[in-house]
């Protein structure tokens, strides 16, 4: 399944969950303040838009925000809330798409550079990350750590989440650094399944996302363990990366 067939009418249709989820205000809340912070009042570039999660708040904050999109399904969901004056959206892969003028932040949240299947892809968005930011810009990625310690030898599956009507598990192929997350959501009234949908994605370690930056002429600024600023530490099950270009290209 290549991603433009992932993010369908479907799925573009049920994506957005007010008030819960990632759309939680004490989820979407502090990383919007952040990515205002960053921003110091210059223009913004979020890389897989998506429906405006984030960028249609963060608009509404007074940030300048455009965005990359390959998907028009969900782009057709972001336009029922902000339009192309309010936030301005090409149509393209966020590796190679082109957005005109130069940008003070580029940001991709919630994990979303694992959808870029080969080390080269996701090296590609770095570079095209780089290539829109002004000199001192940042780049911002926010990605969970891959849950390797929770593999017993012969296992391929971790749950990482399991409520009344849902579950959620990962499966690894540790030899091509693969995962695929299964999504089992089930009816609250009967308890049978009602939907199953995968996604497969690219896992990459923090480490290897400092080489990539390098590789893009960026360096690590800071990390940390969620949008509020928790520390970054071994037991951490996602980070915030902010990498600062260093370099004109």
């Amino acid at each position: 399944m290549v991603r433009s067939e992932m993010w369908d009418a479907q799925t573009a249709r049920s994506y957005d969950t007010p008030g819960t989820g990632m759309f939680a205000p004490e989820v979407l809340g502090p990383t919007v303040d952040r990515l205002a912070e960053l921003a110091e009042g210059g223009r913004v570039l979020e890389f897989a838009v998506g429906t405006g999660r984030v960028a249609v708040p963060l608009a509404e904050r007074g940030v300048a925000v455009s965005g990359i999109e390959l998907s028009e399904p969900m782009l057709h969901q972001l336009r029922t809330k902000a339009d192309e004056t309010a936030i301005p959206v090409v149509v393209g892969d966020m590796a190679t798409a082109q957005v005109p003028g130069e940008f003070q932040l580029v940001y991709l949240v919630y994990n979303t550079i694992s959808n870029l299947l080969t080390q080269a892809e996701q090296v590609a968005c770095f570079r095209n990350a780089a290539r829109h930011l002004a000199p001192g810009g940042r780049f911002v990625v926010e990605l969970w750590v891959p849950e390797l310690r929770k593999l017993p030898p012969g296992q391929q599956a971790v749950v990482w989440e399991s409520t009344a009507d849902y579950i959620g598990l990962d499966t690894y192929d540790v030899l091509h650094q693969q995962v695929v997350s299964h999504h089992f959501r089930f009816d609250a009234g009967t308890g049978r399944q009602a939907l199953l949908s995968r996604s497969p994605h690219r896992y990459i370690w923090p480490a290897e996302l400092d080489l990539m930056a390098e590789l893009a002429g960026m360096t690590l600024e800071c990390r940390h363990a969620d949008w509020t600023g928790q520390e970054f530490t071994a037991e951490s099950r996602s980070h915030v990366s902010v990498y600062r270009k260093t370099t004109a290209r």
